[in-house]
């Protein structure tokens, strides 16, 4: 078998076998195959595409090429989350104590900001002192015990997802629904998840600007998932607007506590809570979402996904108190409000231009080598359908110097919508996708 022919086949339009993909990545893995004919075959499956089946094929390959983690003596159900990224995307740090407070098993390996959207691994990496590049021992051990854990990725996970990746994001191939669909899939399987949600967003702050391609995603992991006998449900959600009302790492943090502690905005709990019941189902701990969110529900009202939560903080080296005394953790040391120059209501923030506005304070990076700050942020002080006067402070700016400040600002004003009739708030799930219903997508 000879690369150049497997290439020259996808380039045709034909289906690909197990094979032939098997023999592609495990070539270009072991170094047989160059970088080069990796990108001509990355660049026929962003014209031609793959089927579900050899989407399937294609994460099979890269979930063999390196270490799979073994958790086959944990006795909970193992079900994971993962997000396409956003602005303001703090779910995971609820979610994941929460499911765990249910009775699930959470394997969460995380990513790191880039660009407009926040990471994971860089809100826990606020909380001083905490550690997210776990050895695989030190990642099993907290499952079992505390029944969730949260890490990077390791080298020796999914190598053909770390090369390919780093090959497609400059030959121009990364928006290809299946290299997308087995780039997730083959980490989140190779970490130890048996069952999967995804939460795949749609709008201005997020990959998928329309429907139609968060639709596209959305199925393609779920049928992807079937047919490597997985349960998988997506759940398509809005990021046409900020999560919540923090944009930035530790403020972030903030944030989870308050909803961990039975408070927080409503569009961040209600999607959490709807996104850890699938969970819930999924695992065989509920019968049905009726059912699974009340559970989720009781578990943030009786305290144990907050004990669960500080447990976990404590365990990955993180400083208690950070999180437990609302005056400690990272602060910045300039906080400068951003005023309306109009009134009426507001009609809409632009995720986007929030999430440009917090990564110019220094909240994420635009390329891999960037610092990134814990304690800068935006603060949103008014939200879609609130009432707003001039002068009144739209949101505050959390910097660390007022030159970087400045250059915020014009983002946040751009962001801001303000119009004569009130808006209404709209519910964050626009779509969920679950196993019976492919035949009708």
């Amino acid at each position: 078998m000879r690369a150049v022919d497997v290439i020259i086949k996808k380039r045709q339009g034909q289906g690909l076998t197990e094979e032939e993909i098997r023999f592609l990545i495990q070539g270009y893995v072991g170094g047989s195959i160059p970088d080069y004919q990796m990108s001509s075959f990355a660049m026929a499956v962003f014209f031609k595409g793959m089927s579900f089946e050899e989407t399937g094929f294609l994460t099979r390959a890269m979930i063999d090429s390196g270490e799979v983690i073994d958790l086959s003596g944990i006795d909970r159900p193992l079900v994971d989350k993962h997000s396409t990224g956003g602005v303001g995307d703090k779910v995971s740090l609820v979610l994941a104590p929460l499911a765990a407070a249910c009775g699930c098993t959470v394997p969460m390996m995380s990513g790191r900001a880039l660009g407009h959207t926040g990471g994971t691994l860089d809100k826990l990496e606020s909380i001083p002192g905490y550690r997210t590049d776990l050895s695989v021992k030190r990642f099993t051990e907290l499952l079992r015990g505390t029944g969730f854990a949260m890490t990077g990725q390791s080298e020796k996970i999914v190598p053909a997802d770390r090369m390919m990746y780093a090959l497609r994001d400059v030959t121009g191939t990364v928006e290809s629904i299946p290299l997308i669909t087995a780039s997730i899939m083959s980490k989140k399987f190779a970490e130890g998840a048996e069952s999967l949600v995804f939460d795949v967003k749609c709008g201005s702050g997020a990959f998928m600007k329309t429907l139609e391609e968060a639709r596209g995603l959305a199925v393609s992991l779920v049928r992807t998932g079937n047919n490597l006998g997985r349960r998988i449900r997506a759940v398509i959600s809005d990021m046409d607007q900020p999560l919540g009302f923090m944009v930035g790492n530790f403020l972030e943090v903030r944030e989870v506590i308050s909803v961990l502690r039975g408070g927080g905005p409503k569009d961040l709990l209600d999607l959490t809570v709807r996104l850890t019941a699938h969970m819930l189902v999924l695992g065989g701990l509920q019968s049905d979402m009726s059912a699974a969110e009340a559970e989720c529900r009781r578990r943030l009202e009786d305290g144990s996904a907050w004990k669960k939560f500080v447990e976990n903080v404590e365990l990955q080296g993180g400083d208690v108190r950070a999180v437990e005394q609302e005056e400690a953790g990272p602060r910045a040391p300039l906080i400068e409000p951003v005023e309306a120059t109009s009134s009426g209501y507001v009609q809409r923030i632009d995720a986007y231009q929030i999430g440009i506005a917090a990564g110019l304070l220094g909240a994420s990076r635009e390329t891999k080598e960037d610092e990134v700050l814990p304690d800068v942020g935006i603060e949103l002080k008014k939200i879609q359908g609130n009432a707003v006067q001039v002068g009144e402070a739209l949101c505050l700016i959390h910097g660390r110097d007022s030159e970087r400040i400045a250059r915020t600002r014009s983002y946040v004003q751009a962001a801001y919508s303000i119009g004569g009739s009130k808006a209404e708030p709209r519910g964050r799930v626009i779509e969920e996708i679950r196993e019976d219903d492919l035949g009708k997508v």
